[in-house]
């Protein structure tokens, strides 16, 4: 359920609705008392085209292509306000397991970026590796060259008669 939207990770008010098990108006009835909870950073609208874009890539919100409700991305501190803000205990429960679902995949980000690094890392080094090779192989096929050897002139008389 967390997408990548502008470049943030976020989950979408009716799967976060499903989640809490509330109403979509229940939970869009507890932003608006809490507004100043939900500044930008938390939570935002969707354009119509990222909204088009969520609603052909993800099946389960295919329900929601016609509907004229822009969506809301909440990002992990969203998550946290909109639990509070609901104040149900399956709220506040799932609202923990929301927040380290964000922790575990930033984790996973983090150590697949790490794994990414260590593998340029070893790339860079391999290709040095390549080139000093290289310098070996050609200085080892000059020295398995032989030089022309001079023809020896031969020692001793000659027996064929002029």
């Amino acid at each position: 359920m967390i997408l990548l939207i502008r470049g943030q990770r976020v989950i979408l008010d009716t799967d976060l609705a499903a989640l809490y098990r509330v109403k979509m108006k229940a939970l869009n009835q507890a932003i608006k008392r809490n507004r100043e909870r939900f500044p930008s950073d938390f939570m935002f609208r969707l354009a119509p085209e990222e909204k088009a874009e969520v609603v052909t890539s993800c099946d389960h919100l295919r329900k929601l292509r016609f509907s004229p409700v822009l969506l809301a991305a909440f990002t992990e501190h969203g998550t946290l306000m909109a639990a509070a803000g609901l104040n149900s205990p399956r709220a506040i429960a799932v609202g923990g397991y929301v927040v380290r679902a964000f922790v575990r995949l930033r984790d996973a980000v983090m150590s697949h970026q790490e794994f990414a690094r260590k593998l340029r890392d070893l790339k860079k080094k391999l290709a040095e590796h390549d080139e000093r090779f290289a310098e070996v192989c050609e200085a080892i096929r000059e020295l398995m060259q032989r030089a022309p050897v001079p023809p020896k002139r031969r020692i001793g008389f000659s027996t064929s008669q002029e």
